[in-house]
């Protein structure tokens, strides 16, 4: 496998157009094609495995990491899931509530929202997301057989935010995504711990691996893989002084412009 190149994929702005919420033809085309030359193709997200549509999946992967490291799989076998145990879900549960926090919680089979339905946009497309595709969202967020592995978070005006955040940091490191949204991965875990652990099990050399994404969420995997690849749409702009290449924009066929610069194919 010496030849074998291996590339990891965000989805949201990388995969997926933020404007047409569509995936270009050609970004299908150029990753069935790398595939079909030897290489390896996995998605590398910040979703939980039930938030990916099976429309994503249809490309073709080798595999995934979900939840940004949590969750791995690979030949549709589960090879690393990690879930928080209910001692820590209870502590960011109450304290959410307490500091007047909008919270979605993430896990490999469920997904809950804040007793009240959201009315953040992003959020409210989530819960009808899960709605459209017959997946019914946990609102019982506080049984105390409730769990998830991550959770992302929105500040409102009446938000007790710093509160909250010192007391899930023992657990959780936060990803500043803006202003006023939050994202929540158990410590120990991220993007780049997930291409480590595959790198380990495929027994692949880390010069071997290229990784692609947009935004902040993807900074661990793009700065731990040498051949960092940045989206022509990404925000921040900063984000493009911290990789090795910039491709275009989604839109603009940058995925299959990076794997043909790159001599995926």
């Amino acid at each position: 496998m010496t030849d074998t190149k291996i590339m990891f994929f965000d989805i949201d702005g990388t995969l997926l157009s933020e404007e047409t919420k569509q995936i270009p033809k050609s970004t299908i085309r150029s990753i069935r094609q790398a595939r079909a030359n030897g290489h390896k193709m996995f998605i590398n997200t910040g979703r939980c495995l039930n938030n990916i549509d099976s429309y994503i999946l249809d490309i073709g992967f080798d595999g995934l990491i979900c939840a940004c490291g949590t969750h791995i799989i690979y030949n549709n076998k589960d090879l690393l899931y990690v879930t928080q145990p209910p001692e820590i879900c209870s502590i960011v549960v109450n304290y959410g509530l307490s500091c007047h926090l909008d919270i979605v919680f993430e896990a490999r089979n469920h997904i809950g929202f804040t007793p009240v339905k959201t009315l953040r946009p992003s959020a409210y497309e989530l819960y009808e997301s899960c709605i459209n595709r017959g997946f019914i969202p946990d609102m019982n967020i506080l049984s105390k057989d409730f769990f998830f592995d991550k959770f992302v978070v929105w500040i409102e005006e009446n938000s007790d935010f710093p509160t909250f955040l010192n007391a899930v940091s023992p657990y959780f490191v936060c990803i500043d995504r803006s202003d006023n949204f939050k994202e929540f991965v158990p410590k120990g875990y991220s993007k780049a711990s997930g291409i480590q652990f595959l790198l380990n099990e495929l027994n692949l050399s880390l010069d071997h691996a290229y990784a692609i994404g947009d935004s902040n969420n993807d900074l661990p995997m793009l700065e731990y893989v040498p051949n960092s690849i940045a989206m022509g749409n990404s925000q921040p702009a900063s984000l493009f002084e911290k990789v090795s290449y910039v491709t275009r924009s989604v839109e603009e066929d940058g995925i299959e412009h990076a794997l043909q610069h790159f001599h995926f194919i």
